[in-house]
């Protein structure tokens, strides 16, 4: 059975670690436990473990290797696959039977943006969702005007997509799925390819849309350092699918064996801070560099600094 176009796509030390900041009461607007999925090919992919969640406002990661089946994960949410068993519920519906209630409450990302632009100027490619869904030429202009302002994009309206640079492109692909007003955003990958500025960017623009809108989001990375940033859940898979860990960026950070054992390389600022533990220094598992700056001064609040001990005799 041919599926509908899946929903139009997001991207679409100075960041505040503000994880379990929701209380248990708010709602889950999703919900993925104990599906398994056949692929064409025959191979089945199980997931099992714990129970996928995501509030409402809740910012959560997936943190999995290649085959751990995040990409596929994502596509039962977005209900462009059927599973063979398990609960998938989006918005408490399922997404596959109710796709068209739901998709204009989802906004996704594509690992590669250029797969998300479908128009040839900017202005035209941001369009596109409120074209599609009837919307007066007027309403249009003004909803593409509102969202490049709220990305600083309006310099961009009139260039051609495919000739922006990676960070420009992620904007006007994030900048599209704002348009439709979503309220959980699904990012596969996004990071990936991206130099450290528009990483950094990116951060603070989902951040922003976090406390300012109140979108949800779920993304899967590889870059795990930048997980703390902004992070409020993490959920680690194993190659095969399996939940095998749910915490905090602190919780799961200071679990370095952990992510070892499932070939995740946990962030260098937390290593060298287990390391110095090791050693019997008295320091906190830091997450950020921010943190770890501060561990280390007051680690060394006793010592001199470089260039102002006295000579030896001098009183």
């Amino acid at each position: 059975m041919a599926r509908p176009r899946g929903p139009r796509s997001c991207r679409s030390g100075r960041f505040k670690d503000l994880g379990e900041r929701r209380s248990d009461q708010v709602e889950v607007i999703v919900r993925f436990k104990d599906v398994k999925y056949t692929y064409p090919d025959g191979t089945t992919l199980y997931f099992t473990g714990e129970e996928l969640t995501v509030r409402r406002g809740e910012r959560v990661a997936l943190l999995g290797q290649n085959g751990s089946g995040k990409t596929t994960l994502f596509q039962h949410l977005l209900g462009l696959v059927r599973p063979d068993s398990g609960i998938v519920e989006v918005f408490g519906r399922d997404p596959f039977r109710d796709f068209d209630a739901i998709r204009s409450r989802i906004g996704f990302l594509f690992q590669d943006e250029d797969r998300q632009i479908v128009a040839p100027t900017v202005r035209d490619d941001i369009g596109f969702g409120p074209r599609n869904q009837g919307l007066p030429p007027a309403e249009v202009d003004r909803l593409v005007r509102e969202v490049a302002a709220e990305l600083r994009i309006e310099h961009l309206l009139d260039r051609l997509a495919h000739y922006l640079s990676g960070g420009e492109r992620l904007k006007v692909a994030l900048a599209g799925a704002l348009v439709m007003q979503p309220e959980l955003l699904i990012l596969d990958e996004p990071f990936e390819g991206l130099d450290a500025a528009s990483r950094e960017e990116l951060v603070e623009v989902l951040t922003r849309l976090n406390r300012e809108r109140g979108i949800s989001f779920i993304i899967s990375v590889h870059e795990v350092s930048l997980a703390p940033l902004f992070i409020d859940t993490i959920y680690v898979l194993s190659r095969g699918g399996r939940f095998v860990a749910k915490g905090s960026p602190r919780e799961i950070f200071s679990r370095p064996e952990l992510l070892m054992e499932h070939r995740l390389e946990p962030p260098v600022v937390g290593l060298i801070c287990q390391q110095l533990r090791a050693r019997g220094f008295d320091v906190p598992i830091a997450l950020t560099p921010g943190e770890a700056v501060d561990a280390l001064a007051k680690l060394l609040s006793g010592v001199p600094a470089p260039g102002t001990e006295r000579p030896a005799g001098d009183v």
